[in-house]
């Protein structure tokens, strides 16, 4: 079958149509408060799902005990052009799985006035496209659906120190665990395509566990004036074997490096405005960043060392944020999240 370099775009399309977030697929904010905010939350800790943004930030909430839930509902929608007429090109819709439910929770306890110790349970899932019907271009038997799914959960212990009255640090072990399906690709699981026949599509879900460090910290300036920067390692995740013929370097796809920094400023009594600036390395992840052209280079088919990624570059966020303690039982929450 011959697939033009237009046609490709839409297998990593398949991909990458719905993230459950503003930010490639890393969400936009952890904790319900920090959400209504634009995802703000480096140098504002504000619940004890802090950890996922800044470990230093369960030094400066107390104890705290959170849930949270999310309700999302993506629409999904993909388009083939130039490819071999109706047969190939039109509109396909994504979104036979409608909604998504993302819980979390975190628990933080303080031991003394400078030691606190807790965890983050929270997810970067909810990737998710699941086609109506099958995709001529992916599946030439119109026999199976196309689709993917990703979930990705995060277990973070977290140990927070207060070293001076003005400074906290902290530390994560970011636990993770990802759960993998694609289904539909029929077409590119072939020797022409791919360097493990049979390890591309349809083999249900896959799954990988891994680890990587988080470590932040957070200085008041004044009383007004708060800092806080972060650094996430790259989490090493063990491999997807049913798809080590799609993902580059035999399955692996491991969770980028990420980094950021953070401001808050307490305006008035009622009034707080703050900033985050952070950075998402995805081109460091084979998988993800590698581009899409190495398929067509000799020896670089779906899956070897080289293979084809999504051709995502990495990506810079600003985010901003502002709450308003209107009295006691009622605080306003507004914010604006942008992903280059």
């Amino acid at each position: 079958m011959n697939v033009s370099f237009k046609a490709l775009p839409l297998l990593i399309v398949l991909a990458t149509t719905d993230a459950f977030a503003t930010d490639g697929y890393f969400a936009h904010g952890y904790g319900m408060k920090s959400l209504g905010m634009g995802g703000v939350a480096i140098a504002l800790p504000q619940d004890a799902l802090a950890s996922a943004s800044n470990p230093a930030g369960m030094g400066l909430i107390g104890d705290r005990l959170d849930f949270g839930l999310t309700w999302f509902k993506p629409t999904r929608e993909s388009e083939i052009v130039g490819n071999g007429g109706p047969g190939n090109d039109g509109k396909y819709k994504g979104n036979e799985t409608k909604s998504f439910i993302i819980p979390e929770f975190g628990y933080n306890h303080t031991i003394n006035n400078e030691l606190s110790v807790g965890v983050s349970v929270y997810g970067n899932g909810g990737m998710n496209t699941d086609y109506n019907k099958a995709i001529p271009l992916f599946d030439g038997t119109n026999a199976n659906r196309a689709g993917i799914d990703l979930i990705q959960v995060f277990i973070a212990p977290t140990v927070a120190w207060k070293i001076s009255p003005a400074n906290t640090i902290g530390v994560a072990v970011n636990l993770a665990y990802q759960s993998f399906e694609a289904k539909g690709l029929q077409n590119f699981d072939n020797g022409s395509f791919t360097s493990s026949v049979g390890n591309v599509t349809n083999n249900g879900h896959d799954h990988s566990y891994g680890a990587g460090l988080h470590v932040g910290w957070i200085g008041q300036l004044t009383d007004v004036v708060t800092l806080g920067a972060t650094y996430k390692t790259r989490t090493y995740m063990s491999k997807l074997d049913k798809y080590k013929g799609l993902f580059a370097e035999q399955g692996s796809f491991d969770i980028p490096s990420s980094y950021g920094l953070g401001l808050s400023v307490k305006a008035t009594p009622k009034l707080t405005l703050a900033a985050d600036i952070t950075k998402i390395n995805y081109s460091e992840v084979d998988s993800v960043g590698n581009s899409i052209s190495n398929l067509f280079l000799s020896g670089n088919p779906l899956g070897s060392n080289k293979g084809s990624g999504f051709g995502w570059k990495d990506v810079t966020t600003i985010k901003v944020g502002t709450s308003y303690s209107y009295d006691k039982n009622l605080t306003l929450r507004a914010g604006y999240n942008h992903s280059s």
